[in-house]
């Protein structure tokens, strides 16, 4: 059994002169960020994996929530090919997970994420909202060999506000 846990980035700025990566969060960002962390923690969710994007953006979001998940932080991986925007590409990388572990949380971007949900899960998403966390269980025992899996649970910021 597999359980991967997939959480789009806080919403980030668009004022600042920088490149799509160096963007960072809102103070929104933040806020909803904190609140999925401790949404989080009330489920007393333990990965054994957490990994995030290196964009600016992602990686805040993945620090934030990583301080309420019972995960020590320097296990936290960074893995710059999660700057993606394609679901292909995020399986790829998601196959790459050992076997060994059976829960990954993965920080990323859109378009990628509501796609990679829509084609593993069985809960259709017009979209995952950012600070959006979807978790999906697959009847699996390879992070290489996943179908379809089943929705577990969805949180989205606007739910628990």
């Amino acid at each position: 059994m597999k359980q991967l846990i997939i959480i789009r980035h806080g919403k980030s700025t668009w004022d600042l002169p920088v490149r799509d990566y160096d963007r960072v969060l809102t103070q929104r960002g933040i806020d909803d960020a904190h609140l999925i962390g401790k949404a989080l923690r009330k489920i007393d969710l333990i990965p054994d994996a957490i990994w995030s994007s290196t964009a600016a953006r992602a990686l805040q979001t993945a620090i934030i929530v990583t301080e309420y998940v019972d995960y020590n932080f320097k296990n936290l991986k960074l893995k710059r090919d999660l700057y993606t925007f394609d679901s292909n590409d995020l399986l790829k990388i998601i196959a790459t997970c050992d076997d060994n572990l059976n829960s990954l949380i993965i920080f990323s971007h859109n378009h990628g994420i509501t796609d990679l949900v829509n084609q593993l899960g069985s809960t259709k998403f017009d979209n995952v909202p950012t600070s959006g966390v979807v978790a999906i269980d697959f009847d699996s025992n390879s992070w290489s060999a996943l179908l379809k899996g089943t929705t577990k649970f969805h949180l989205f910021p606007k739910q628990i506000k």
